[in-house]
């Protein structure tokens, strides 16, 4: 049992105490996302957290849309959250809006105006942020702090009226302007806003913040843990405040720490910045971390949570290796693409000795793994591709593959051996001219090995491709430390994404497995959406192999 107990992260140990203390009797958890952007990496780690904990332990969910900022939030982003919530493979009980509860928090922010512990400001932004003071300097209290309740209710439902302009007044809490905690300076709980909103309309001009909301929403839904990231916990005591003083459900929050992973940024703000300056092609673009990007590129929701999974859960905040991300997206899809040949740079090969017009088609695995499974069909003739790279007219004594008379095979078929090397007049090689042996075809004859195998395509039989090759978005591993004299963008990658061709089997082209698929000896690759009949698309996924091992 000790052991099982060492086992367990710091949430899961809160969980297994307040269930055997009786402290709540089911968990049910939330996600509130705020509809302003795309769901990214960042939001996964949080999803899994959130939704598998309350799935472990046999709770539930609630999915409530953070919607207090009408200017920044939109429908787009609400179905956007919902499609990625539901490909990641996570349903929710609830469907859930902090502005469902508007009319609620107006009325517990009029109770509290009317007990003393509330006031309106007539002070601009500059005036209140200046006098908040420092950490080490108490702040100055508001010339407007000590209105009566009679004017501050007066000038709040005038402030709800639309009777005066953005801006123009906020409504605070009244609690402690020398306290050691910022967030106690007279937080402010509702400024105007003459915007219309997603969901409610023209019908408030007046919206509540977020450190107001989030926790009378948990209340409200008697969500029994609010897991959030590590940079909310200076707002705990402030969530603790605004539940004690309104005497309503005690929600409680506890943080962990965010996803932070190399070259890759995770600021919707700068994300977005991305989008509408054109640098990336949308918030899908396979180069950015949104989960619609990532699920562009061909990541599997299987893959993500296996990251998910890998890195944990802690309080410590880490700069995670992307590379971990990509030997994750590597061991599902190793286990489960389907395979073809594509080359991506040829030569021609032609084999001398095979007879005019002849086709013959064979029966290969679409995954080793499972050599009794599906297979595919793959035409064989006299004239091939093979890659440039597959051949050296001056190879070192460990080279394996195709050199003058060396011998290969080629994969699935036979033994060849190279006899001719063409070249054009500036000495480029045009074409291989090889024999090949009959006996070496799989399964007849007599099995005759040698060291090296690479991979072919039929010339006749060849579907042109366009390849999109992509690579990490910035240069700098570590986009936390830009200096200051510098700004992100400087560290985006100009090879981020390079364009390409190959001809491949035609047996890829009616690949309708909807999961990426892996170019044999080259990386994994999935169809782009932006494929016609006239031509084919596929985003590179990741490479075949790497270097790097998971601790």
């Amino acid at each position: 049992m000790e052991e099982e107990k060492k086992s367990l992260n710091f949430l899961e140990e809160i969980i297994e105490d307040d269930l055997k203390s009786g402290k709540v009797s089911s968990i049910l958890t939330r996600f509130p996302p705020e509809p302003n952007g795309y769901l990214h990496l960042g939001h996964a780690k949080s999803l899994c957290i959130n939704f598998g904990l309350a799935q472990k332990y046999g709770g539930k969910t609630n999915l409530r849309y953070d919607d207090t900022n009408p200017t920044k939030e939109d429908t787009e982003y609400v179905d956007a959250i919902k499609e990625d919530i539901k490909w990641l493979g996570f349903n929710w009980e609830k469907e859930l809006y902090a502005s469902d509860y508007f009319d609620q928090l107006y009325e517990w922010a009029e109770k509290m105006i009317i007990e003393g512990m509330a006031y309106v400001d007539d002070q601009s932004q500059e005036e209140i942020s200046a006098g908040r003071g420092t950490v080490e300097t108490p702040g100055k209290e508001s010339p407007y702090r000590n209105r009566t309740p009679e004017e501050n209710l007066r000038l709040f439902r005038e402030m709800r009226d639309g009777k005066y302009a953005d801006g123009e007044k906020v409504l605070r809490a009244k609690i402690d302007m020398a306290s050691p905690n910022m967030m106690f300076r007279d937080p402010i709980m509702y400024r105007i806003k003459h915007a219309s909103h997603h969901r409610t309309g023209d019908k408030w001009c007046i919206y509540p913040m977020y450190d107001y909301t989030h926790g009378q929403s948990d209340s409200i839904e008697n969500i029994t843990h609010s897991i959030c990231t590590l940079e909310f916990d200076v707002h705990r005591p402030l969530y603790d405040w605004f539940i004690k003083v309104l005497d309503i459900y005690p929600s409680h929050q506890y943080e962990f720490a965010r996803l932070n992973l190399t070259y890759t940024l995770m600021s919707k703000r700068k994300l977005l910045e991305l989008v509408q300056k054109g640098i990336v092609a949308g918030w899908d673009d396979p180069r950015m971390p949104t989960l619609c990007g990532v699920r562009r590129r061909g990541y599997t929701p299987e893959a993500i949570k296996m990251f998910c999974d890998k890195i944990g859960v802690s309080k410590h905040e880490q700069l995670m290796d992307i590379q971990l991300l990509e030997w994750c997206v590597r061991q599902d899809l190793n286990a489960r693409a389907n395979r073809y040949m594509v080359v991506q740079d040829p030569v021609k090969l032609t084999i001398t000795n095979w007879p005019e017009g002849k086709v013959e088609w064979f029966d290969c695995p679409l995954n080793p793994a499972e050599p009794e499974g599906a297979s595919r069909k793959v035409p064989f003739c006299g004239e091939l591709y093979i890659e440039r790279a597959d051949f050296m007219e001056d190879a070192p004594k460990k080279f394996f593959r195709l050199k003058p008379d060396g011998e290969v095979r080629l994969k699935y078929t036979y033994i060849i051996k190279c006899n001719q090397v063409v070249k054009d007049a500036e000495g480029q090689i045009t074409e291989l001219k090889c024999t090949y042996d009959p006996s070496t075809r799989p399964g007849a004859g007599e099995w005759r090995s040698v060291k090296g195998t690479i991979h072919w395509v039929s010339r006749e039989h060849a579907k042109k491709i366009t390849l999109r090759n992509y690579d990490r978005l910035f240069t700098l591993a570590d986009m936390s430390q830009v200096p200051e004299d510098k700004d992100y963008k400087d560290f985006l990658n100009p090879d981020s994404l390079t364009l390409g061709c190959g001809f491949a089997e035609p047996a890829l082209l009616e690949d309708n497995s909807g999961i990426a698929v892996q170019f044999e000896r080259t990386g994994y690759y999935v169809k782009d959406a932006d494929s016609t009949p006239a031509e084919s698309i596929f985003n590179k996924t990741v490479s075949l192999k790497d270097s790097y091992k998971p601790e």
